[in-house]
């Protein structure tokens, strides 16, 4: 068995806001599950940015979980999104970066991301003066 580590955005109607669906992807599937962002509202959509770790099958088996109880599963690299046409390649989103996902490639001096390391905080977003980054779950 192989170990698995993903980020991911899920996606959860209202009807199942109130749910335990957190403590189920614990207690049945045995994955860890790191909480990066949540908003949710009673009788509305949820959404949480989850990073889950655990054995490859079990994480195969929580995801045909989710996906039949109507949760609708996102990769957390979908979520930001940089308009090149705006980006001047100034390197703010370089500075403020927590997770280090924002890279300032040399000698290029080219602004890069690696989705693998952002854990959707959207500092990036708030700070970059020419509003080229935005993050859509």
């Amino acid at each position: 068995m192989s170990e698995y580590s993903t980020r991911v955005v899920l996606h959860f109607p209202a009807h199942l806001v109130d749910q335990p669906i957190i403590t189920r992807l614990v207690r049945d599937f045995d994955l860890s599950v790191n909480i990066l962002r949540a908003t949710i509202s009673p009788q509305e959509q949820g959404l949480l940015v989850l990073e889950i770790s655990g054995q490859q099958d079990s994480a195969q088996q929580a995801r045909q979980f989710l996906a039949e109880l109507g949760v609708r599963i996102q990769a957390l690299t979908q979520d930001i999104r940089r308009d090149d046409e705006r980006c001047v390649q100034c390197g703010q989103c370089v500075s403020i970066c927590p997770s280090g996902a924002q890279n300032l490639e040399r000698p290029a001096m080219a602004v890069s991301l690696d989705g693998e390391k952002c854990v959707a905080c959207e500092a990036c977003v708030a700070v970059c003066p020419m509003h080229a980054l935005s993050m859509n779950y």
